[in-house]
């Protein structure tokens, strides 16, 4: 496919050579970002009738794969801007729409309250009437490109009526914003999720994506399939990349006074091949995923919540087996291991949690409601 092609050149002579960097300096991933939205990447989910390439869930699920793959804190970047033009697809006004299609607007999800921490559909933070607009005040524990954005999606109570939440386009320049630190994390370094304020920030009612107190709706009909999937897909592309290292690592040290090498063990071949099987049911049920929705299956929403769980806990423990074949050596940053280990930690913890989806996916099973 043409946009494969396009993307395979810029992960090759991007992407790829800036991401021991981007990790070591916890720097944001411009030039890549860039490079991307020039290449019309960034409205990869765009409709054609703005200038996007008009493409879906399986094309995006590959984009973060591969960008996964070479760098897992670029691809977090593009996955939250891609959950966010979903909801700016629907909702947002045309010029903006056009922006994202062009690749001139980054956009990103702000859901994620101090106060509510990882049940994101019932924010904390308020929205109040002022004048013919609202003031929004909250505090957001994490958001992915905090600062590098054009943009937030960001969520807050009703202003007056029924629901959980209600969703606004808040340009990141808005006077009241302010980071409260920079991000310096464990993983996905470059992905800057920094914590944001907003005290008495100026929104237009025109900037409510949706309608007041229909945040709810948005977040889990129309997100939530698009952000378990695309971070399915980014614990995907890790996985097969620390696969690949462990077996270069394994297939190219030797024993010298054996005359053999680490994959000569069957210890150590079964470890990979148990860590491959995992990754490739991922993928499966990644792909089963995105057929699901694809065909409006009755099962479709049991698998978005799988998909993301199955995943992030196959990334733990695949990388987890990575470190553990490769011995001392993963703990060098040269071989390429341990910065995925690293990035791997994430998945399982970002709203909603495997945790959360575990009772989630329990109470689905046994026909109980799912937010009940």
């Amino acid at each position: 496919m043409p946009f494969l092609q396009t993307l395979d050149a810029i992960v090759t002579d991007i992407i790829a050579p800036a991401a021991p960097a981007t990790d070591r300096d916890a720097a944001f991933p411009r030039k890549a970002i860039d490079a991307l939205g020039k290449a019309g990447l960034l409205g990869l989910i765009s409709s054609k009738d703005v200038g996007g390439m008009g493409l879906g869930l399986a094309e995006a699920a590959q984009v973060i794969e591969r960008i996964a793959k070479a760098c897992p804190s670029t691809a977090m970047v593009v996955c939250m801007h891609l959950c966010a033009t979903t909801v700016l697809e629907k909702f947002a006004s045309e010029q903006v729409r056009r922006d994202v299609a062009a690749g001139r607007h980054l956009s990103t999800l702000a859901w994620s309250d101090n106060g509510t921490r990882s049940h994101f559909w019932a924010p904390a933070g308020k929205a109040r009437a002022d004048g013919e607009g609202a003031a929004l005040d909250g505090s957001k524990s994490m958001v992915t490109a905090a600062g590098e954005a054009d943009s937030y999606v960001w969520s807050t109570a009703p202003v007056s009526a029924e629901g959980a939440s209600t969703l606004w386009l808040v340009d990141s320049k808005s006077g009241g914003l302010s980071e409260v630190k920079a991000f310096d994390g464990m993983g996905l370094r470059g992905n800057r999720s920094s914590p944001l304020t907003a005290s008495s920030v100026h929104v237009a009612l025109t900037d409510m994506l949706g309608t007041d107190g229909g945040g709810f709706d948005i977040m889990i009909g129309t997100v939530l399939p698009v952000f378990a999937t695309l971070i399915a897909s980014s614990s995907i592309g890790l996985m097969d990349a620390v696969l690949e290292a462990s077996c270069a690592h394994v297939s190219g040290s030797k024993f010298e006074h054996l005359g053999s090498c680490l994959a000569d063990l069957p210890t150590i071949r079964a470890y990979i091949a148990r860590a491959r099987i995992q990754a490739d049911m991922v993928r499966t049920l990644r792909d089963d995923t995105v057929a699901a929705l694809a065909a409006g299956r009755p099962d479709a929403m049991l698998r978005v919540m799988q998909v993301k769980a199955a995943a992030a806990e196959a990334a733990l423990e695949v990388s987890d087996t990575a470190m553990r074949v490769c011995g001392g050596a993963a703990f060098r940053k040269d071989v390429g291991i341990e910065r995925y280990f690293r990035d791997a930690r994430a998945a399982s913890i970002m709203a909603p949690t495997s945790d959360v989806l575990y009772d989630f996916i329990g109470k689905a099973v046994c026909g109980m409601p799912v937010f009940g």
